[in-house]
């Protein structure tokens, strides 16, 4: 084998081993679960894409995992690309049914809530939100995006993707301002324990949710999901359709997952979707 091959072949690097199908199977798919099916591939465009082309013929609780993601997408059409085996890119399909569709847009914070509970138990790494999809981990005194969440409408139900840094060195970062697992700390990379503690926190969050009707407050989550917000209580600057520019501090969470602004003026100013940088972040930088 040559070294070119070498740098292609699966196992070149064993602290990137790939995930173990049968394992994840056996540990997440159950009768009575929301679970009913995963699979694993390779490397894709995106796993969102995907998913999103064949939503007409899958069945709710389909999980799709890609070792490699070479197009993945975040909001506002942004890339995320990372080297093969270094995080988690995944998607998975649900139709949320009897859930009125007005709540469907609950559905990207709860899968936030639901990835940073699951990760403070299978990581021991404490994970902020930044409204509405960002994953945020403190590195040293930083406070850094080491995941995001993008959320889109598919046939009669939604096709949430997630992806996350866990092992990412310093040098293999894409930006100044991202992170990994791995730098801030986490008691556990492997993938497999992360993947298997963030579907059954999904599970539980998801379930809780629908029985309730959908309703945030009723279901804990918009307490939870306020609880965990790095951009509560922050000067911010909203970025919204239109090229129409909002800052004030952000205040509060709605009961339609909304954000909300106090201007300068008094006035207080609900965000439905924008691009929110925090203007007063851990240690006065700009995030």
């Amino acid at each position: 084998m040559t070294p070119s091959d070498a740098s292609h072949n699966r196992w070149s690097d064993l602290d990137r081993p790939p995930l173990n199908v049968p394992a994840l199977r056996r540990g997440l798919l159950r009768p009575d679960g929301l679970w009913s099916a995963l699979d694993v591939v390779d490397a894709t465009g995106s796993t969102n894409s995907d998913l999103a082309a064949r939503a007409a013929g899958l069945t709710e609780g389909t999980v799709l995992v890609a070792e490699e993601q070479t197009a993945g997408r975040g909001r506002l059409d942004r890339t995320w690309t990372a080297p093969a085996r270094s995080g988690l890119f995944f998607s998975v399909y649900l139709t949320p049914g009897a859930v009125p569709v007005q709540r469907w847009g609950w559905l990207p914070l709860l899968t936030g809530v639901a990835v940073a509970t699951g990760l403070a138990r299978s990581a021991g790494v404490d994970t902020a939100l930044k409204w509405p999809n960002d994953l945020l981990v403190t590195v040293g005194t930083e406070e850094r995006k080491a995941g995001g969440i993008l959320a889109e409408r598919a046939g009669d139900g939604v096709v949430i993707g997630i992806g996350l840094n866990v092992s990412l060195r310093e040098d293999e970062l894409p930006a100044p301002t991202a992170a990994s697992l791995a730098l801030a700390g986490a008691v556990s990379t492997d993938r497999e324990t992360l993947l298997r503690g963030v579907l059954r926190s999904l599970e539980q969050w998801y379930g809780k949710w629908r029985a309730a009707d959908g309703d945030a407050a009723a279901s804990g989550l918009q307490e939870a999901y306020a609880a965990g917000c790095a951009t509560l209580g922050r000067t911010v600057r909203a970025q919204l359709p239109g090229d129409r520019t909002v800052t004030g501090e952000a205040v509060a969470i709605d009961g339609d997952g909304r954000l909300v602004l106090s201007a300068g003026d008094g006035l207080q100013e609900p965000v439905s979707a924008g691009d929110i940088v925090h203007l007063r972040g851990v240690g006065g930088g700009l995030t």
